[in-house]
């Protein structure tokens, strides 16, 4: 529910900084004052600060190598996908690739099953 009157934008950035731990509370209030002026650059600020780009980049390359461990199930693979894809909201891998990065990383028996199921 948004306050009448107010912008989709302006919602974001008044409750960002709930969302915050206290390290990244301390980060956003020591910003120089009028240095953010909209919603992208407050994301972008953010995602540079505790985003570095080789963090960035070693997360694309799990995600894209992701593999289910013999003896782990469908669902306990599909939950460490997930949590790992989420883990780096910034990651523009495209959905058409998750998909084809999550099913190729599926053990034999499972990719059998999910081709079976998608006839």
């Amino acid at each position: 529910m948004r306050p009448q009157g107010a912008t989709e934008e302006q919602v974001k950035l008044r409750a960002f900084p709930f969302s915050l731990g206290e390290k990244a509370k301390v980060w956003l209030y020591s910003l120089p004052s009028g240095s953010i002026v909209g919603w992208n650059e407050l994301k972008q600020q953010f995602f540079e600060n505790y985003f570095p780009a080789s963090r960035t980049k070693n997360i694309r390359k799990e995600i894209s190598g992701i593999r289910q461990f013999s003896g782990k199930s469908f669902y306990e693979y599909w939950g460490r996908f997930k949590q790992l894809v989420e883990s780096c909201p910034h990651h523009q891998i495209p959905n058409y690739l998750l998909i084809q990065y999550f099913y190729e990383g599926l053990t034999e028996a499972n990719r059998s099953s999910v081709d079976a199921a998608s006839g």
